[in-house]
């Protein structure tokens, strides 16, 4: 298991013993349940929050964790609480400046970049006022599965199921008003309320996600997954069940590293996420240079053949 907080080197691996023997321990059985459920929520927010081109304010919301969850443990109440709080305010205050109409895109990223650089400046400012014992800031910023309860797992799959259960209403409507909302608002879909329930979610699920990732790797989970399935197919349905999928396995594969390893699970979710989105890419663009060039053999050759008599 991972031995970084008590300063010993970590063991060799023994794969087959070794996964039977993480399932032994009750922290990675709750590790596991919460990375799932984390993972599910990710990749299907994720997945629209790629298609509506809302990146930046995914960033923002996975930082603004960091606040919340400083602010909260100033306070001497749970971090959690300040992880949904924050990243759920900052969402409705984001919503708050529209998307569409001229300069309607410039304001947004204005607001959202001041939005972000005032309340990480709070961050910092709630540590230094925090008298205690500082030791779990590197888990804030980069993430750990040591120490989550089983009253956080059952948190997690509340929410991912709270979440899922409002993004399977709104989902149609949702997707319309993605792809053209333009359109959609001529045939009365109410874009404007969609967008701010959206940015709700999508600040929920950060919340989430910042508690096994760490409030500076959020994005890992929310944009890899959903970019790699997006470059693998166009389809709606297939791209949400990859991007949930690819999330799931990075999340799984990350915690049996970091088990093994002294360093943050934060870093192996981000190293096997950017991994796979490449790997997906080099797949496309070589399946396109086959293409290619089976064009360019079938015209060579139908070309030779026109010119034989």
């Amino acid at each position: 298991m991972a031995t970084a907080d008590v300063g010993l080197p970590a063991r060799p691996w023994h794969l087959g013993a070794d996964l039977g023997e993480i399932w032994s321990y009750p922290f990675m059985v709750n590790a596991f349940l919460a990375g799932t459920a984390v993972a599910v929520l990710a990749g299907a927010i994720g997945w629209f929050m790629v298609l509506r081109r809302q990146s930046f304010a995914g960033h923002t919301l996975a930082l603004v964790g960091f606040p919340g969850a400083a602010g909260a443990t100033l306070l001497g109440i749970g971090a959690v609480f300040g992880y949904f709080a924050f990243c759920v305010a900052a969402a409705f205050v984001i919503a708050a400046i529209p998307r569409t109409g001229r300069g309607g895109s410039g304001q947004e990223s204005a607001l959202i970049g001041t939005v972000q650089a005032f309340l990480l400046s709070c961050g910092f400012l709630f540590i230094a006022l925090y008298e205690g014992f500082l030791g779990g800031v590197n888990a804030l910023l980069f993430g750990s599965f040591l120490g989550i309860t089983t009253a956080q797992v059952w948190t997690l799959v509340a929410v991912t199921a709270g979440t899922l259960a409002v993004l399977v209403v709104i989902g149609r409507p949702l997707l319309f008003s993605s792809t053209d909302p333009d359109v959609a608002a001529g045939r009365g879909v109410p874009t404007r309320a969609l967008s701010t329930v959206f940015l709700v979610l999508l600040g929920v699920a950060a919340a989430g996600t910042s508690q096994i990732t760490g409030v500076l790797l959020v994005f890992a989970l929310l944009v890899m997954p959903a970019a790699t399935a997006q470059t693998l197919t166009a389809r709606p349905a297939l791209g949400m069940a990859l991007s949930v999928l690819i999330g799931v396995l990075v999340t799984w594969f990350a915690l049996i590293v970091a088990y093994h390893s002294t360093y943050p699970i934060g870093f192996f979710v981000t190293t096997f996420a950017f991994g796979t989105y490449v790997l997906a890419r080099l797949g496309v663009l070589a399946r396109w240079g086959l293409r290619d060039a089976v064009s360019r053999s079938s015209a060579v050759r139908a070309a030779a053949a026109g010119d034989l008599p």
